[in-house]
């Protein structure tokens, strides 16, 4: 079909939608494999009721946030925070869980953009009356400053849908000097156009994304920009000491009236960087004083899990939605000894996904990795692909490793985050079991993303997944495995630097599919023969286990943001019993 209209795109967001429902339900990727998941009890419900206004709400981390500057933020938990308390985006998500999450909503914008030229031309209107947090209008123009920014080599990190859909925008550095993209056109303070190189009838989701957030020009202090990004949203910045504590207050110039989806029901926000893992959950079993009034920001560790789930009263504060996140040994596709595919297969076959499921809390909040894509993006459920035994096939890893003139085996390094050792020994175990010896090498989470990132230095193998930004194989395969967006810096996704022309030729054909279900059935094709030339090895599907605070109302995992909680609607049950 050639013609694309806004009933078209409305249609597709639909069956995007639709798609997700195919993801809940006891045998689908992060549930129990036998019976109902005991963690996911609570999936798809909001806890603790409606909020009311006011008091402090308290997120208690183990780090620091990867990037708060929208042009930077590619991490789905750091997406959730920015985009629903210091920024807004043409687009967003509904505040809302299980499948009504993926349904879209305008949010700067009228409404989600209006089609032209065969998909190829996106306008979106802002609406009237948006403000910043000093009171001076927000400007189509904003909105143009910062996709553009984003392609700023002092930038790195952040989604590169712009640098992969616009047109003209092969080998563009940023506005520095005054260079502008021809492709964004903002014709008046409340319009912007986006010509694109090809058609996309997806553009809508794309535009949920921090780069379609507004960054004005005189705020803009290239990398300090991410201390203090000036708001947009129902929150600012009042303090921020990195690795510490970051403390938000209410935007006065914020209209809610303008706002469908942010309900900012706290006067402040405080999160408290820097706390050991095991010391949050403790604290938030207890919830005791101020901790009553507190959220995580990472997920329960797998040692706490029987804490919770033991405890009817504790575990009915336990969400767990599912992340549609897979987790995956990503492999130096060109760097030996991994440039050799028997090599590389070796690692999927000694692989033992049962033990790196133990570690990352078991059967109640995980489910084994059996394919590249989550199982949403296959109707519900993934397909065996490679029919390897959870636990692994170590006599074929040796003799493949045999093949490939390793039959000593060989000594690697893996990069893993802090909350993610007891993973990374998992893989250490598997592997040794083959002869393939590893050494750990551990990562603070706030710096993860950036020192697996660095191509030159990085090392061979990296625990890591990718998450659908929505559910479309497009926002997934092009991601991790298309060779042609590899940065020698703030490298994202494809973290195995897979390089395929094969795979690539067959990328272009199916994103210029026009048939949305044609696409849907040659992605997970793609999918199939992607594992077969090995470029990781697939771990686990994870749920994001998250215990909350006993004075914590409308809290509940989102699924179009990995399961993290919805901060556009949690808040208090009393705000009184809050911290000042």
């Amino acid at each position: 079909m050639n013609k694309r209209t806004r009933t078209l795109a409305t249609a597709l967001v639909t069956t995007l939608a639709l798609a997700v429902t195919g993801c809940s339900g006891g045998d689908t990727p992060g549930g129990a494999r036998n019976g109902k998941n005991p963690a996911a009890t609570n999936s798809g419900a909001v806890l603790g009721g409606t909020p009311q206004k006011g008091g402090t709400l308290t997120v208690l981390s183990n780090q620091d946030f990867t990037h708060l500057d929208p042009a930077r933020n590619w991490v789905m938990g750091d997406m959730d925070f920015g985009t629903r308390l210091l920024y807004r985006t043409l687009v967003t998500y509904a505040a809302a869980p299980g499948t009504r999450g993926g349904a879209l909503a305008p949010d700067l914008a009228e409404d989600l953009g209006t089609p032209s030229n065969g998909a190829r031309t996106w306008t979106f209107k802002l609406k009237p009356g948006l403000k910043y947090e000093d009171g001076t209008p927000i400007t189509s123009r904003d909105i143009k400053h910062n996709v553009e920014r984003s392609f700023s080599p002092d930038l790195p990190g952040g989604p590169d849908y712009a640098a992969r859909y616009l047109a003209g925008a092969e080998g563009y550095q940023g506005p520095a000097g005054g260079k502008h993209l021809a492709s964004v056109k903002t014709p008046d303070e409340r319009t912007i156009v986006f010509d694109l190189r090809t058609p996309f009838a997806e553009f809508p989701f794309a535009a949920t994304l921090p780069t379609f957030a507004p960054v004005p020009p005189s705020q803009d202090k290239g990398p300090q920009y991410d201390n203090r990004p000036f708001s947009s949203g129902p929150y600012k910045v009042d303090s921020y000491a990195r690795d510490k504590r970051l403390v938000l207050v209410r935007n006065t110039h914020w209209d809610p009236k303008t706002d469908t989806v942010r309900k900012a029901y706290p006067d402040r926000i405080v999160v408290t960087m820097g706390l050991k893992a095991n010391q949050i959950d403790d604290r938030l079993i207890a919830a005791a004083g101020p901790d009553a009034s507190a959220v995580p920001w990472d997920k329960l560790r797998p040692e706490s899990t029987p804490k919770v789930l033991t405890k009817p009263d504790i575990r009915a504060r336990l969400l767990a939605e599912s992340t549609s996140c897979t987790e995956m040994v990503q492999m130096h596709t060109g760097r030996a000894p991994f440039d050799d595919v028997r090599v590389r297969r070796a690692v999927q076959y000694a692989l033992d996904r049962e033990a790196v499921l133990t570690a990352s809390g078991g059967p109640a909040l995980n489910d084994p990795a059996t394919a590249l894509m989550p199982g949403v993006l296959f109707g519900g459920k993934q397909p065996d692909t490679l029919g390897i035994p959870l636990t692994g096939d170590v006599a074929k890893a040796k003799q493949l490793l045999k093949e490939a003139g390793k039959a000593d085996g060989f000594t690697t390094r893996i990069t893993v985050s802090n909350g993610d050792k007891a993973v990374g020994e998992a893989v250490q175990q598997s592997l040794g079991r083959a002869g393939i010896k590893v050494t750990i090498e551990t990562v603070d989470p706030s710096a993860f993303y950036d020192t697996i990132g660095d191509t030159k230095n990085r090392t061979d193998l990296v625990y890591t997944g990718w998450c659908p930004d929505y559910p479309s194989g497009s926002t997934f395969l092009p991601f991790v495995f298309d060779g042609r967006y590899i940065k020698e810096k703030g490298n994202s996704g494809n973290h195995s630097l897979f390089r395929d022309d094969t795979t690539m030729k067959r990328m272009d054909q199916i994103a210029a599919m026009t048939d949305a279900d044609q696409a849907a059935k040659a992605w997970r094709e793609l999918d199939g023969q992607i594992l077969a030339k090995a470029p990781t090895a697939p771990a686990v599907v994870e749920r994001r286990p998250l215990l909350i605070g006993t004075n914590i109302a409308g809290a509940f995992g989102h699924t179009s943001y990995g399961g993290q909680l919805d901060y556009a609607t949690v808040g208090l049950k009393d705000p009184s019993k809050s911290a000042n």
